[in-house]
């Protein structure tokens, strides 16, 4: 025991060292990884044991260095992916421990790694830790070399982007602190931001990170009432937001968004307001003109530390109930995953150009476009504009442009540009990039390939990653893997480091094996995941910890595949019961974009014969859900949006009938086929299926708030379609009921 304690404190002088580390911590650690490898046959003197030998100390940590292989030299008893991943999941606390000395700065190093409970939703990481995550994003980087540019702010127009270093990111980051601490704003309280995606939205929330307080992110987009409701939710004490935004050529009107939000929110002191256009907008006794105010305060803020299960942030997602749940996130656990997360999914390295077009106002933009990044050093993208302004080739051009060498976008965003042609494509100069990722929703197996194809020119690995808002990070993904593993389209395949999914049944069994269906459910605790629902710890434990005792619930569907690997159906909720046979809306959808079969057999449509080729060549987006049916229970409802130039006639939509028929069964086939131009997104370009749900009942009359689509008069042109539909028998024939 004796040699066994001494080769463990020398693991232990490996560890990053600080003037407040404690040894001890680290050398429990090394006893812990000593047992491993000997359990393992390993060999544990001290030149294998432990992290990789070098300078690493606790004032620098070499964040960057996160490859697969560097990972098996940190854990040298791991000599492939398939083994570290297994002692992630058999030795959490040594793996997630090690890397979080390795990763992160700490102003005193933690006394446990972790102290979870998964059948009472109680979750500590780090414990005893102390750090600061502004320092972790930025001072670092900064100290190391300030002049590397850590925002590109990519504009509206493009050709107008700016830079941002290290250093200028530091000094702004400083002064908006001391104007928030002018205004009170002190450690724990909440601030609103309700910004377009700038640098100074992104130094608000790391000031905001700086000195202690949590920041509630709001999309600006959301309608003031929405803002308001999250605003009073969080009892934000400050609202930071700009004069107007402009995306897509078009100005919107935050400010006058928020005065009316905040004429129901008798918590807010003060609206700090920044120039994004300088022109003349509504005002309120409670406005500060934040360039002013920054101006006149120090570039310097000493930073507050912080227990690494302080909040860090709260972040709003839609709810089965309708109402916002405020997820809230914490210091250390959610930096180090996301962090790790960015670099391994990735393949970041220094020097890359990270380009992730999602807004900040969603978990997307938090930990993919500030807080993975930034904590990695690399340069990070700030997407201000759409994919087709001033025309469908934008992205590209600003690949081109700027060099980007990895870019991460929503499906929803390929499938519009794929069905845009590829000619928006192929006049540019994509060469730099390594890795295309998506994000938000399943990928269907089309724009995967288009995504492959044509963007990716068959040389970029292409990522189908599985989050959520409450994961903190990415949790299934094609990569990290062992080198040259197989990458198949349309599903994201393997679990993260950490992450050890079940597929359960509906009587609440683990379904073993392969081959299974049901609700995707992680049963072991990770860094990143969401702490509570602010203020409703309850309504957090029925949520994610209640529908299956000790296992935390995703509200997905998966099917885990013969090969291992995880598909997801799509929401549990978007789940239609058709005769009694549960049928995942996802995979209806996946049905109508695309057929592909080794062997195509002809179908027997209505009577007609057609031959199957390896895409259907006309539709370019589905989205289905189910309506009330007296004769079965719940009908499909498809709404279907055509590529240019393809007609909608009866001979598509029954073919298209014939392909669910043969892809999925009879049951699975759509009553109603709703030919539409468009369906009704969001400005992120999420699908807001709750309206389509509505339109398909017949509930057109209650459709809610649609203040926050991109185009509102999508959904006046659904319902006329949708009311010509119910007058044929085509509808009458599916359902008496509507």
């Amino acid at each position: 025991m004796a040699n066994l304690l001494k080769i463990s404190l020398q693991f232990a002088k490996k560890m990053p060292q600080s003037p407040m580390f404690d040894p001890r911590p680290a050398a429990l650690i090394g006893i812990r990884y000593i047992h491993f490898t000997i359990q393992r046959g390993q060999q544990s003197d001290t030149n294998q044991v432990g992290l990789k030998p070098g300078p690493f100390t606790m004032d620098s940590p070499d964040v960057r260095k996160c490859s697969l292989s560097e990972l098996r030299h940190v854990f040298p008893g791991c000599s492939s992916h398939e083994e570290l991943y297994k002692l992630s999941i058999n030795e959490t606390d040594l793996f997630w421990g090690t890397l979080a000395r390795l990763r992160l700065r700490w102003n005193r190093d933690f006394e446990r790694v972790s102290d979870c409970n998964m059948e009472k939703g109680s979750f500590r990481w780090f414990v005893g830790g102390q750090l600061n995550v502004s320092v972790n994003c930025v001072d670092r980087h900064k100290e190391k070399d300030p002049s590397r540019v850590a925002l590109i702010w990519e504009k509206d127009e493009p050709g107008q982007e700016e830079r941002v270093t290290y250093g200028e990111l530091y000094t702004l980051m400083n002064r908006v602190s001391n104007v928030l601490k002018s205004h009170g704003v002190r450690k724990g309280d909440r601030v609103a931001i309700y910004m377009p995606p700038c640098p100074l939205a992104v130094a608000s929330m790391l000031a905001c990170a700086r000195i202690g307080a949590v920041h509630s992110v709001v999309f600006a987009g959301f309608s003031a009432e929405a803002l308001a409701s999250r605003i009073n939710d969080a009892e934000a004490k400050v609202v930071i937001t700009a004069d107007q935004g402009v995306r897509g050529g078009k100005l919107i009107e935050l400010k006058k968004t928020v005065v009316t939000a905040v004429e129901k929110c008798p918590s807010v002191q003060a609206i700090l307001v920044a120039k994004r256009t300088g022109n003349p907008v509504i005002s309120s006794p409670l406005d500060i003109d934040l360039d002013e105010a920054i101006l006149k305060e120090s570039g310097e803020c000493e930073p507050a530390v912080l227990d690494s299960e302080d909040l860090l942030f709260m972040l709003y997602t839609s709810g089965s109930t309708g109402n916002p749940k405020g997820i809230v996130h914490s210091q250390a656990g959610y930096l180090l995953y996301a962090s790790l997360t960015h670099s391994l999914v990735f393949d970041c390295k220094e020097g890359d150009i990270f380009g992730c077009v999602a807004d900040i106002g969603w978990i997307t933009g938090h930990s993919y476009v500030v807080y993975g990044p930034l904590a990695n050093g690399v340069t990070t993208l700030l997407f201000e504009s759409t994919p087709t302004y001033p025309n469908p080739g934008r992205y590209w051009e600003t690949v081109q442009r700027l060099k980007i060498n990895q870019l991460y976008a929503a499906p929803t965003a390929i499938r519009l540009l794929l069905k845009y042609g590829d000619e928006h494509v192929e006049k540019y100069d994509l060469s730099s990039l390594r890795t295309l990722g998506s994000v938000g929703e399943p990928i269907n197996v089309e724009a995967w390939h288009w995504y492959n194809k044509v963007v990716g020119k068959e040389k970029c690995v292409v990522v189908d990653t599985w989050w959520q808002t409450e994961t903190g990070g990415i949790c299934i993904s094609p990569t990290p893997s062992a080198p040259g593993s197989e990458i198949l389209p349309g599903m994201p395949m393997r679990p993260m480091y950490g992450i050890w999914p079940a597929i359960l049944g509906e009587k609440g069994e683990e379904l073993k094996g392969n081959d299974v269906t049901g609700a995707l459910c992680l049963k072991k605790p990770w860094p990143g995941m969401a702490r509570t629902i602010y203020g409703a710890h309850s309504r957090f434990l029925e949520t994610y910890y209640r529908p299956f005792n000790g296992f935390y619930f995703t509200g997905d569907g998966a099917v885990r595949h013969s090969n291992g690997y995880y598909q997801i159906t799509g929401r549990m909720d978007d789940v239609i019961n058709v005769t009694g046979h549960r049928l995942g809306t996802a995979e209806v959808e996946n049905a109508l974009v695309l057929w592909h079969m080794l062997n195509p057999i002809e179908i027997n449509t209505d009577d007609q014969l057609f031959v199957p080729q390896d895409q259907h060549p006309s539709v370019a987006e589905s989205a289905v859900v189910g309506y009330p049916c007296s004769d079965k229970g719940e009908g499909v409802y498809a709404y279907v949006t055509l590529k240019d130039g393809f007609p909608a006639d009866t001979k598509t939509e029954s073919e298209l009938r014939g392909i669910v028929r043969l892809k999925i069964a009879a049951y699975a086939i759509p009553d109603v086929i709703q030919i539409c131009p468009s369906l009704p997104k969001t400005r992120s370009g999420k699908i807001m299926r709750r309206i389509l749900r509505k339109v398909a009942a017949d509930e057109t009359d209650n459709l809610g708030d649609i203040s926050t689509l991109a185009d509102p008069t999508v959904v006046e042109d659904l319902v006329t379609r949708h009311r010509t539909l119910k007058s044929t028998s085509q509808l009458n024939k599916a359902t008496s009921k509507l």
